[in-house]
């Protein structure tokens, strides 16, 4: 299948199909400022940082201490460094002495599994490893396989306590790619902020905002439609963080049925929405809520996202049907 990604690397391709910076020249409208990017390869995709600042010098050594600290985050979370603590318990089924940051994330993840009532979960990696071992031989597994690898797929078999991870079910792997690019884009920010960087926007896959464009009451952002060269419509960003998750991403059918988003209650991709677009006050936030509302459907989903504080969120069915929240200020 041509359009066949990794997880991860659709993850930060996304932001490139579905989420679009418009506006003019940016050095023109920060007056007095210098535009500084960076493109760099973290987490298996692209990330660029957008930074605006006087001093180069600066800009620079703000950046570079941004990709210190995601490179932390491919440390202790990525499925494509041997050595990765996460590759350590998907491996060995355990980790004793896991970095506090990791145990945060899990017990994370887990709480918006329990809320979500399992829509959101980050033992899917069977699942996944499964479609696509098939969709290199150009085709799809056989239910029967899909139910025995369901088996597998369960946030309730992890153990996450401050000293110790452990997978209690043989064959269980975990997969933080709906969370984790979210949050290299929360620490890269972070980063960017403690040097004195006030006006940027980071994609890591999701999009992080500092400040804005002077003459503009903010980032102006363009959502691609899911099925046409066009918007869906454009947003504000400001203050908070967008994250996208939709059909046509990663598919593994040509009529989007079949896709990187699997429910893990059936073992198959949702077929109710195309995409999801979340804004929340950090983007690991943002992007696991846009995994889980997917997955959840639009009634379900905006049920959901009415219980969580500062969040909203834009819903697209596959007839193109259109909903959103009040605060998600589509225009």
């Amino acid at each position: 299948m041509n359009n066949l990604l990794n997880r991860r690397q659709f993850l930060s391709l996304s932001s490139g199909a579905s989420l679009m910076l418009l506006g003019g020249n940016s050095q023109a409208q920060t007056k007095g400022l210098q535009k500084h990017v960076r493109r760099s390869f973290a987490l298996g995709a692209e990330m660029t940082f957008t930074v605006f600042h006087h001093n180069s010098k600066v800009a620079e050594q703000a950046m570079d201490e941004a990709l210190v600290q995601i490179d932390k985050v491919e440390n202790l979370m990525s499925l494509y460094r041997p050595d990765s603590q996460l590759n350590q318990v998907n491996r060995e089924g355990i980790l004793r002495n896991p970095d506090p940051l990791l145990v945060d994330v899990l017990k994370r993840a887990k709480e918006l599994s329990k809320l979500s009532e399992g829509a959101f979960d980050v033992t899917i990696q069977p699942l996944w490893r499964l479609f696509r071992k098939n969709a290199l031989k150009g085709q799809l597994p056989e239910p029967r396989a899909i139910a025995k690898v369901k088996e597998k797929v369960g946030w309730q078999f992890m153990e996450i306590e401050d000293g110790l991870i452990c997978m209690n079910k043989a064959g269980g792997q975990i997969s933080l790619n709906g969370i984790a690019q979210g949050l290299a884009a929360d620490v890269a920010q972070k980063a960017l902020k403690d040097h004195g960087i006030e006006h940027a926007l980071i994609d890591a896959g999701e999009l992080s905002p500092l400040g804005k464009p002077q003459h503009r009451e903010a980032w102006k952002i363009g959502i691609q439609h899911s099925r046409k060269d066009e918007y869906l419509g454009k947003i504000n960003l400001t203050n908070r963080c967008l994250s996208s998750s939709g059909d046509y991403q990663v598919k593994f059918s040509e009529d989007f049925r079949h896709n990187h988003l699997f429910d893990p209650r059936t073992g198959y991709s949702p077929t109710e929405l195309s995409s999801v677009s979340v804004l929340a006050p950090s983007a690991m936030e943002a992007d696991a809520l846009s995994t889980a509302l997917f997955v959840l459907g639009q009634e379900k989903g905006m049920s959901l996202i009415k219980q969580i504080p500062q969040a909203d969120a834009l819903f697209v069915n596959k007839k193109g049907h259109i909903q959103h929240t009040e605060g998600f200020g589509l225009a």
